[in-house]
């Protein structure tokens, strides 16, 4: 949960002032194993993160009382700015965990899509989290801030140190994956939205009409549960030629949510076909959607792409790579 580099606290006078970024992820691939009581979905997925991303500047001031206030720029004028934001919930968790009586003003400038399936709002928690357990060392136990990012949401925990990493649970597990190579990519959100919650009931009224139990009773033959063992990813699976006859990015990209999201977006069926016909290495949908991705061998490549493509006008297309060692991949 160390800042990354320049991300630290600045004082004037009794004001402490931070400025971070909050970076968006991709899901290289999605599986969904079962569902708890409690009405989470256990998944598993590689998450990788994107060189995009919100920008935070948080401004902190003693006070008698906790107060957060959020200041918007960008994203849709329906995006909540009070308590249902991931932002501040996450502020205001720390401060009552920390028993820390202060004024925090938030100003999020939005970059990442929202309801795209690319984690921005729980970035933005992960990057708060992350903001003031840098600003009190010691006041919330490494372990209890875990804690309280789940409490806030599913994926805010891997956003407390965003890395290549191989993610189990509702979220909360988290195995870092050295030496996985930086991948440049189109990432492409239409619009509208696709709510998390609407694209999951529909994965569980398909189970439910397929008479499948749960989703852990699906078999290993179809898509979602082909996608590569951590432990084989953790070690390099399959060689460069293997990577290069698209074998191994079939297994890892595999999305079981992809089926239902494309049933509730057209937008995921047309992007696909899209950056399909462009040349991609590979493609795969981000999360529960309706983000499509392309995975291509250069910057260069990608680029060249993203001209041939006939965007729609609301598409929100991005051109870079993910986080990652810099090897030329495939």
């Amino acid at each position: 949960m160390t800042p990354s580099a320049g991300e630290g606290w600045t004082a004037k006078g009794s004001l402490r002032v931070m400025a971070i970024q909050a970076q968006a992820k991709l899901n290289l691939g999605l599986r969904v194993l079962g569902r708890r009581e409690d009405g989470y979905h256990l998944l598993e997925s590689l998450f990788v993160p994107l060189d995009l991303a919100d920008d935070l500047a948080l401004r902190l001031r003693p006070a008698r009382h906790v107060r957060v206030h959020l200041q918007l720029h960008g994203g849709p004028p329906n995006l909540e700015a009070d308590d249902r934001n991931l932002a501040v919930r996450a502020a205001s968790a720390f401060l009552a965990e920390a028993e820390l009586a202060a004024d925090v003003r938030i100003e999020l400038t939005k970059r990442i899509p929202v309801g795209a399936g690319m984690g921005g709002g729980s970035s933005d928690a992960g990057a708060v989290l992350r903001a003031l357990a840098a600003g009190h060392p010691g006041a919330v136990s490494a372990d209890r801030i875990t804690e309280l990012a789940v409490s806030v949401g599913a994926d805010v925990p891997y956003f407390l140190d965003p890395r290549p990493a191989w993610v189990h649970g509702i979220g909360e597990v988290i195995e870092p994956i050295a030496g996985f190579p930086a991948l440049p990519v189109i990432v492409a959100t239409p619009r509208p939205p696709l709510a998390t919650a609407a694209v999951f009931r529909a994965w569980d009224d398909r189970q439910r009409g397929s008479d499948a139990a749960d989703s852990a009773a699906l078999t290993p033959e179809e898509p979602g549960r082909s996608m590569a063992p951590p432990s084989a990813l953790a070690n390099g699976i399959g060689d460069r030629d293997d990577r290069e006859t698209g074998t191994w990015w079939r297994r890892l990209l595999a999305n079981d949510l992809e089926a239902v999201a494309a049933g509730l977006h057209s937008g995921v069926a047309r992007l696909r076909t899209e950056i399909e016909r462009s040349g991609a290495r590979a493609v795969g949908m981000s999360g529960s959607g309706p983000t499509v991705f392309g995975v291509f061998g250069d910057a260069e490549e990608a680029r060249a792409a993203a001209k041939k493509i006939p965007w729609e006008p609301t598409d929100h297309v991005h051109v870079g790579r993910t986080t990652g060692s810099p090897e030329r991949f495939p």
